[in-house]
């Protein structure tokens, strides 16, 4: 990976917190992202599991971000928070297709997804520009110390991002990489 390629991830300008484990049936750690997490093909948010997270989480929140994208402040795939603490699962496609009011089937009851960098309030797969290398796909689930973040569905993920820097109380990370050869 390029030099240009090693950018950082959003939450190395947070203050560090406890980790926790995620782990997905769709994502191998550091493998390439399956087809159905691909835009032009499946465009289906994966399956997350997590466990391990501090006792006193009151919610969630789920990110997907490519620190690789070549636009000088990354892309963002997917932004989701108010997860109820006591859902530590989401199924494949949980995050895709929004419906007429903005909210994707198979999410939970209160939860709340943000527009992504594609303009969309769901998920929004891989899609490198052909030939540019591979990029990271960042997965991360945040405990949050609060049952409610904050925010509501009309902020940027950059908003979201400032309100998990005070409230996240820990981390867990999964990252999976794609590359578009088309080009070449």
């Amino acid at each position: 990976m390029s030099e240009l390629k090693r950018r950082p991830l959003p939450h190395d300008f947070h203050p560090p917190v406890p980790s926790f484990t995620v782990v997905s049936d769709d994502i191998e750690p550091g493998g390439t992202l399956k087809a159905d997490q691909v835009y032009s093909e499946g465009n289906t948010s994966p399956h997350l599991r997590w466990e391990g997270f501090p006792a006193e989480t009151k919610s969630f929140a789920v990110t997907c971000y490519d620190p690789d994208a070549p636009t000088g402040s990354g892309f963002w795939h997917w932004v989701l928070f108010d997860i109820p603490a006591d859902v530590t699962e989401l199924p494949a496609g949980a995050g895709s297709g929004a419906s007429e009011n903005e909210h994707s089937k198979g999410l939970p009851e209160g939860s709340v997804q943000v527009r992504n960098d594609y303009g969309s309030k769901d998920f929004g797969g891989a899609a490198p520009p052909p030939g540019d290398g591979s990029h990271r796909y960042v997965f991360t689930v945040y405990a949050v110390d609060q049952e409610k973040l904050g925010p509501d569905a009309d902020v940027s993920p950059a908003v979201v991002g400032f309100n998990l820097r005070f409230h996240a109380i820990g981390r867990a990370q999964l990252i999976g990489e794609f590359e578009d050869t088309s080009g070449q």
